[in-house]
């Protein structure tokens, strides 16, 4: 045995996955920096590359130089493949290809498909990941069809086609990039579409589709044969349908009368934008309004949809919509004075509650900290340093207009926090602190709360 498989072979997990994404993203960052991908022929800074490859393998979608207008052909398929890459998961890609040069699937690479997918158990995942790439492609594929439809009744077909390929698979994994520049202006991703149907439709349609995660994907599409779905398939549904409703209903409400949003377009316009801005914080990244220009109210109201996020198994960030789900059902738990939490029927183990419960510190304790850091190193209000660290660790890619005139320093605060957002900060912690089997229990203490 070799010293670097011997290397490799004691590497967790958690740590194999921080390492692929770290490698794929300095393989991105070196050629996002030549000078053929770039417009003018002349490389683009490190440090801008960098963010970009970051942004793409972590499907964030903050820019700091815009898609369409900065990057050539080249610069855009490579940032393409590092958004499928990322979003997919590198694993997943390996194991296309391994499947298909027929090689078989070692124990330890199913172990790094089940930490990969968020998988409980390691029965049929290879079976699984093969059904994870037909949907993936299917509805990728059906997207960048009806959007290369719409497109090319303003375009050459050729054109339609690629912007249809891009758009589709950027809002399917949730990653957020767009080269829109060229048709409505730098940095201003749908906001020429905003009144356009079948543009909202589809990408609404794409988000929500690679938001809810593979798992729901497979239940929803067997729902016909067996006619169940399981009890996270249900909480994940209803997490999200709520939470996609009340957010569309609020930025109705909050900015209807807003002369820079909503009150200019009529009312079909003004239901499309609300319903597209309430599922782009949920890690899609898309905008058909601008952002900057919105109620504070608003503002805040997007945050908290970028912190919750999307579903686990999916591309997207966030604490997840089951964990907020638990957490509320806790609350309400306490509040009857029950002992339980209970969602359609089903008690869920107090470690599922417990593991809930940390994530959301560990997240809004990062949010905290990187904040106050970008409020103080970039001199902006702390609302608008609080959407752009938020929208970085949901790697949503919503921005109030910050992140091209970020710092150094700055820069490299976004980087990093994208980074934990795609990777989820329990799966950082065990990278740099795997846990240990617990040997003993102290007495059980009690102090006083509330």
């Amino acid at each position: 045995m070799t010293k670097t498989k011997a290397i490799l072979l004691k590497i967790t997990p958690p740590q194999f996955l921080t390492l692929g994404f770290i490698i794929i993203i300095s393989i991105g960052s070196l050629l996002l920096s030549l000078p053929a991908a770039s417009t003018d022929g002349i490389r683009t800074p490190f440090i801008d590359a960098l963010f970009t490859a970051t942004s793409a393998v972590c499907v964030t979608g903050l820019v700091v130089v815009d898609t369409g207008t900065h990057f050539t052909m080249f610069g855009q398929v490579v940032i393409l493949a590092l958004m499928q890459i990322g979003g997919l998961g590198f694993m997943t890609m390996a194991t296309m290809l391994a499947l298909a040069f027929r090689k078989r699937i070692s124990l330890r690479e199913r172990l790094l498909l089940q930490e990969s997918m968020n998988q409980a158990s390691l029965e049929g995942i290879v079976r699984f990941i093969r059904r994870v790439l037909v949907y993936a492609f299917v509805i990728e594929i059906v997207g960048a069809l009806l959007l290369a439809m719409r497109f090319s009744l303003t375009m050459p077909i050729g054109r339609a086609l690629y912007l249809g390929i891009f758009h589709s698979i950027s809002m399917f994994t949730n990653a957020g990039f767009d080269v829109m520049g060229t048709v409505n202006g730098p940095f201003s991703s749908f906001v020429g579409h905003v009144n356009d149907p079948i543009v909202n439709f589809v990408i609404i349609m794409l988000i929500f589709l690679g938001g809810i995660g593979f798992i729901v994907l497979a239940e929803l599409w067997d729902f016909s044969k067996v006619r169940k779905l399981s009890l996270h398939s249900k909480v994940v549904l209803t997490a999200s349908g709520v939470l996609f409703l009340a957010g569309a209903v609020l930025i109705f409400i909050f900015e209807f009368t807003n002369a820079r949003t909503l009150e200019p377009l009529s009312i079909t316009g003004k239901l499309y934008s609300s319903l597209f801005q309430s599922i782009s914080p949920r890690s899609g990244g898309a905008n058909t309004l601008d952002i900057g220009a919105m109620r504070s109210a608003t503002q805040f109201l997007i945050v908290l949809l970028m912190f919750i996020g999307a579903s686990p198994g999916s591309a997207g960030g966030g604490i997840k919509v089951t964990t907020f789900a638990i957490l509320v059902g806790a609350v309400i738990t306490m509040i009857r004075g029950k002992e339980d939490v209970v969602f359609f029927k089903r008690r869920l183990a107090k470690d599922r509650v417990h593991k809930a419960l940390t994530i959301s510190i560990v997240a809004l304790s990062a949010i905290v900290l990187f904040t106050m850091l970008i409020s103080a190193t970039e001199d902006v209000e702390i609302l608008t340093a609080l959407f752009e660290v938020t929208s970085a660790f949901g790697t949503t890619g919503l921005s109030m207009g910050l992140t091209p005139h970020l710092t150094l320093l700055g820069k490299v605060l976004i980087i990093t926090m994208m980074f934990i957002g795609r990777l989820g900060p329990l799966t950082l912690a065990f990278t740099l602190a795997p846990g240990e089997k617990e040997l003993y229990r102290y007495p059980e203490g009690k102090i006083m709360i509330g």
